[in-house]
């Protein structure tokens, strides 16, 4: 599993696409003329979850030993997460989502850019994002 799918998967992403994907194809052999096309995107447009990110977020703050700064830091987002946020496991994945070279090799510019893309892609793949966290 890619590291930015292990954050998905943290946030409750991964068990909530398991139940809409079985919902979907029990449409498909019910009805086999034209109407199949037509509950298909009314399932695929209703399957697509809404996790509250910063709820979550807050809830594994509370309960967690340390004091994280999530909000701001890529390294304490990552650590809430239980995830690995050595200098190597951010490089691999501020190259999974594509950062740019020149903010490689100054880890303060990539952590920035690491942090703001992560949470726009969790928004783009249904996270509940403040628009706050996205500037």
């Amino acid at each position: 599993m890619s590291l930015f799918g292990k954050i998905l998967s943290k946030l409750g992403f991964g068990s909530a696409e398991a139940a809409p994907a079985a919902t979907a194809p029990a449409p498909a052999p019910a009805a086999e003329a034209a109407p199949v096309t037509t509950p298909a995107p009314a399932a695929v447009t209703a399957a697509i979850p809404v996790v509250d990110v910063v709820a979550k977020l807050e809830r594994l703050a509370a309960a967690h030993p340390e004091k994280l700064n999530w909000r701001q830091s890529i390294v304490d987002l990552m650590k809430l997460l239980g995830l690995d946020s050595s200098l190597a496991d951010r490089k691999a994945l501020a190259t999974e989502l594509g950062c740019p070279a020149e903010k490689m090799s100054d880890s303060a510019q990539m952590n920035m850019w690491l942090h703001k893309t992560v949470l726009q892609k969790i928004a783009d793949n249904g996270g509940n994002v403040p628009a706050s966290l996205l500037d």
